[in-house]
This record gives structure tokens, sequence and C-alpha cells, in this order.
């Protein structure tokens, strides 16, 4: 018996504006792009999950004299790293305690002075140091030259996770302590970060220091388009209202204003954990006195990458591990898909989801999102770009809803669609959801369900 065609209108309308299906949930992997803990470059094969390698490298091996470069020891790092499906966190040095002078040959050779230090605040492991006189003009114009050049060739590059501004103090950390005097002036440093935010748009560079107006030693940087690294976590990041300890990263964001303190929301947060307690700090009670509560600082600093080396040099526990992963999937962000709905109307597939971010910071790179048919396989039979955003999704926020209308033949019918991030590093680690169907039918695609 036919229906009356009123009534076959009214099927057809609740069939398009079904109820969307609940996706479970379930845990994202400690090693989703851009986020997690973080080794020194190329560690041990089976070490802690990651997505990210550091290094150093040194300011002299790439400026090789007046507007020339060679690039080849960046190039190997960010190559190497990348061929591990990882991306690369860097710091260039011009001074690292113990190690020889980072001063370009060329520059060294115009008479630019070097002063010869020990740094005796880690008895009996002294260390010689050597600063360059930051007010010379001659290193300072071939700091704003470099950093153009670097910005030219390396802005937006896949291969490149973050960038620490690095160049100016011990390791690059923008200080010379206990000898500040041979640190550099308020208007080198503005000169230097002038030439970072006009270098580069696109990939993030992070700075040392929070610091607002009126500081005597460090220029103001707290409405400069950067964000910033912590090298102290979890021993020198939470405020413990001691006067002597304003340094630490929590109360000089505080001081540095409301700017500072919601950088966090733009630009990302990174660092270091304190090497007195790598490792330990993942455990439920770290032995060191001067230990900070992990994920406490994490929280309040919204961070999304720290270098831990503790965890890599030493194979951990089960229940260090299991702290750590947990811990993780904190940092940075953590997506998760709770509805989708799937509906046809004709040729044309509805789809509507939400998605979530349970981490602790939004997703800083504008990645590209797809969706695909898969078949039996696994195997893609058809794609469609769509123009969602995970970018500016913070924690807290209400659920983002995307829609969008796909034109889907009918022998695609029964197969199942699914969701993809575009990770630019072609052979990058895929951005996975906290869902339960996260590469159920095929790695690195989140299945939504059946094509109707």
């Amino acid at each position: 018996m036919k229906l009356p065609a009123l009534l076959c209108s009214f099927a057809l309308s609740l069939i398009a504006h079904a109820e969307p299906v609940r996706l479970a949930p379930g845990p994202s992997p400690a090693d989703n792009p851009l986020k997690g803990l973080v080794p020194y470059e190329k560690p041990d094969k089976g070490s802690f999950p990651h997505s990210l390698e550091f290094n150093y490298v040194r300011f002299g091996d790439l400026m090789t004299g007046p507007g020339s470069f060679d690039w080849q020891p960046l190039e190997e790092l960010l190559d190497g790293i990348a061929s591990r499906g990882n991306h690369t966190v860097f710091r260039i040095w011009i001074e690292y305690p113990g190690q020889p002078s980072g001063l370009p040959t060329f520059l060294r050779d115009q008479g630019v002075e070097v002063t010869e230090w020990t740094e005796t605040e880690k008895k009996p492991r002294e260390k010689v140091c050597f600063s360059p006189d930051y007010e010379d003009e001659r290193l300072i114009a071939s700091m704003e030259g470099f950093i153009a050049a670097l910005g030219k060739r390396y802005d937006d590059d896949a291969r490149i996770g973050y960038l620490t501004a690095g160049l100016l103090g011990s390791w690059g950390e923008w200080h010379t302590y206990p000898r500040e005097d041979l640190f550099a002036s308020v208007q080198t440093q503005k000169r230097v970060l002038d030439a970072y935010e006009k270098a580069f748009t696109k990939t993030p560079v992070l700075l040392r220091y929070p610091v607002g107006e009126g500081k005597p030693n460090l220029a103001d940087n707290a409405n400069r388009p950067f964000g910033y690294h912590d090298d102290s976590f979890a021993w020198g990041t939470l405020d413990d209202g001691k006067r002597e300890n304003s340094w630490y990263f929590m109360p000089s964001l505080n001081a540095a204003g409301d700017a500072a303190m919601n950088k966090w929301r733009t630009h990302p947060i990174g660092g270091e954990v304190r090497p007195e307690v790598w490792g330990q700090i993942h455990d439920e009670k770290p032995k060191h006195k001067n230990a900070q509560d992990f994920m406490t600082c994490v929280e309040q600093t919204h961070v999304t990458w720290l270098m831990e080396s503790g965890i890599f040099q030493d194979k951990p526990d089960d229940e260090r591990y299991a702290r750590a992963v947990s811990q993780v999937r904190r940092m940075g962000y953590d997506f998760h898909v709770p509805t989708a709905g799937i509906t046809r109307e004709g040729a044309a597939l509805n789809v509507h989801l939400t998605a979530v971010n349970q981490g602790v910071a939004p997703f800083y790179q504008d990645w590209t999102l797809e969706l695909a048919a898969l078949d039996q396989e696994g195997r893609i039979t058809k794609r469609w770009p769509v123009d969602w955003k995970l970018t500016g999704l913070l924690p807290g926020d209400p659920a983002r809803e995307w829609a969008a209308a796909i034109d889907v033949e009918a022998a695609l019918a029964g197969q199942v669609l699914a969701l993809r991030v575009i990770n630019p590093l072609s052979n990058g680690k895929p951005l996975r959801f906290a869902n339960a169907d996260q590469d159920r039918d095929a790695t690195g695609w989140l299945s939504l369900g059946k094509v109707p």
C-alpha cells in the first residue's frame, strides 16, 4: 500500500533530521603531533612515545659571513627528525656553558669581543662560558640578518614544530646568570624580537621569560606574537609566595599582565622539566623536596610540550609510564567527537558533528580536515575536503559544530564514513581523536558511521 505523499515527505524529513549518534570516548595516544614529552634528537628506539624531538644548533655553524649562510647542519637535523615522523623543536645558541664559543668566525675576525668566565653555581661542575659583546653593532646586525634569512627559508616549514628564540645568553636562554652584566641590553633584545616578529608569521616562536612593561633588564614581550617556554618546569613554575622566587614562571606571567596570562589562548607554551626532577616528576610522590605537582603545573601554565630527558634516558617502570601517558593526554589539546549525524537527502549526504577540547590548550596550527568513504578493507574510495577548523577551540568551550553537505553516489552506501586531520608532514604521526572508533577501520581515521 502506498503512503500518502504528505506522509512520505514527513518520513523523509524525520530521516534527514534524525538524532545524531553518540560516539564512544577513548584514550588519545601519547604521541599525538605537536604536543607531549620531548626527547633530544634521535632517542633510543622503543622509548616513551613522542611526536617532537629537540636539539640545539650552533650559530657559527649556520652563518658563515655577512649575508652568507650554510643551512646544511639545520637541514640534517630537520630531515633526520622528519624521517621518524616527528616535528623538530630547535634553538640556536652563541654561548653554551662548557662549549667553545658559538660566535661566527667572521665576527671574531672582525674584532667582536668575547668575555671568558667561569660559571661556578653548580660546584664542583664549573663550566667555562664565552659571552660575546651583545652591544657590538656588527653582532646585532648579523643576528638581524640571520633571523630574516632563517624566516624566509623556514617559516611554515612542515618539518618544524616550534622554534625557541635563542641566540642571546647562556644556552640561548636569555640570561647570563650570575654574570648579568654580560647580557644583552634591552635595546638589543628589542631588535632581536623585532627581527623574529617580522620574519616568522606561521611557525611558532617561543620566548624564555614573560615580561611586561617596566622591567629594567628585560624587553617587554607580553603584547608580541610569541609563546613562552618554562625551562624550570615543575620546579620553578608555581607561585610559592617567596619574594626570592618571583622569577618562577607563574609569578612572572602574572607580573607581566593579562596579555601574558592569556597568551596560551593564541600562542603555545612549552618548556623543559627541571633536570633535578627528571623522571620522578611523574611519580605520585616525587622524591625531590622542590618538586611541584606536575598536573597543577600543566593546568596553570596550559603547557603543550615539555622536554623531559629523564623518562627517555631511563626506562620507566609500569606505574611511572602509565602516569606519564595519562598526564600527556591532558597537555596541550585533546579532541573528542561526541556526536555524529549522517543522513541522506537524495544525492546529498548531510554530515553533522560536534567536537570538544578536553586538554588544557588549543591546537595552534590550521591543519586541513577531510572526510572519506572506506570500504571493508579500510581502503579509501572517495574523499571530500571540508572547511572545518580545529584552531581556536579552547578547553571548556561549548562543543563546536561542524556541518557539511557532500555528494555521495549510491554505490558507496554501506561503506564507513570517516574523518581525519591532514598532517602537513608527509609521514608525520596522525592527529588522533579521543574516541573509541579512532583507527577502527583505517589508521589515522575516525570512523563516524555507515553511509546510508
